[in-house]
């Protein structure tokens, strides 16, 4: 399937244009080493961009029931992606697309601000915490990973997390569908 790309943007975010709109879908959380069990979850991501170089990020999630009903909130983030302009002067690889670099930028309301960087290439992208600053009274969070990427028309990612004086362990993962 190919990549839903957009013109409308600045040309620095159109490879990340498929990902402008909202999505909604469901997922699983949860963390071994901290006992946790798996818990379902809602997911809204909205992503969206105001005619400068970069795109605008939430996301909403909530605990579900087995029935798949709302119980209480979860998580919210907030935050910006920041694309790289690209060197056209760099010759393209050989396969696949030309790699963007990314900054990300998200705030958690758990009192975590952190900067991930990594590489979108074509329907995948990957990203790796590069700060993470916390508040005296938020959790023992230390770093992430995470994946994002096209699937079926899909919007799926995973987060692997370090928490807690553990080391990076899956923690969520979601697969999203788009709504507008």
């Amino acid at each position: 399937m190919a990549l839903p790309l957009r013109t409308d943007t600045p040309l620095t975010l159109v490879p990340l244009s498929w990902l402008l709109g909202r999505w909604e879908g469901a997922g699983v959380l949860g963390h071994p080493a901290r006992g946790d069990s798996d818990t379902r979850f809602g997911q809204v991501v909205e992503f969206g961009h105001d005619g400068r170089d970069f795109l605008t990020y939430t996301s909403t999630t909530w605990a579900l029931d087995e029935d798949g009903s709302t119980t209480e909130p979860l998580d919210v983030e907030t935050g910006y992606w920041r694309p790289q302009p690209v060197d056209l002067d760099t010759p393209a690889p050989a396969e696949g697309p030309r790699p963007v670099e990314l900054e990300v930028l998200l705030a958690h309301p758990t009192g975590v601000v952190e900067v991930l960087v990594g590489t979108a290439r074509g329907p995948r992208i990957d990203l790796s915490s590069d700060v993470v600053a916390r508040t005296a009274t938020a959790h023992e969070y230390t770093a992430g990973n995470r994946m994002y990427g096209m699937v079926e028309g899909d919007l799926l990612w995973a987060l692997d997390v370090a928490l807690e004086g553990h080391p990076l362990r899956s923690y969520a993962s979601a697969r999203l569908k788009r709504v507008s």
